[in-house]
């Protein structure tokens, strides 16, 4: 029997899942809304809502906190500056989840979750690989083809 257990399991290992949520939120955060499963964006509902009011102390130590839950400095941030911001006198329900419909292959629900009040420019701010990385390269590759020359 399963009680007091809260969360769902995603047919995952606990290491899988804990990884699974730290990108999830990490996306969340920088993006503003993702496209996923709906219950693992019901689950993500919980674990955003609680990192936000986490945010919201703004402390030395809950920012370590979020630094070790989330790993990403640029994402602890972004919470602790715009996102405090935002939701200063709202007291819970940073985020949603709206359906949308089934996926094509396995017909899997599907659902977007997104931040409240959410920044419409930051979704898909830098996808794919690092643009400063593939700056670098090719200005690398155009000067060794002025020093070879």
């Amino acid at each position: 029997m399963r009680h007091k257990i809260a969360t769902r399991k995603l047919n995952r290992t606990s290491e899988h899942r804990k990884a699974l949520f730290k990108n999830m939120l990490n996306a969340l955060i920088k993006h503003e809304q993702i496209e996923t499963t709906l219950p693992k964006a019901k689950e993500l509902k919980v674990a955003i809502d609680k990192i936000i009011t986490l945010g919201k102390r703004n402390t030395l130590s809950s920012k370590r906190i979020l630094i070790s839950k989330l790993q990403d400095q640029n994402n602890v941030k972004k919470i602790t500056t715009t996102l405090i911001k935002r939701y200063e006198k709202r007291n819970g329900g940073y985020s949603r989840v709206i359906r949308s419909g089934y996926r094509y292959g396995d017909n899997a629900p599907k659902a977007f979750i997104e931040l409240v009040d959410k920044d419409f420019n930051a979704k898909g701010q830098d996808s794919g690989p690092s643009q400063k990385k593939i700056d670098n390269k090719e200005k690398d590759k155009v000067e060794a083809k002025k020093d070879k020359k």
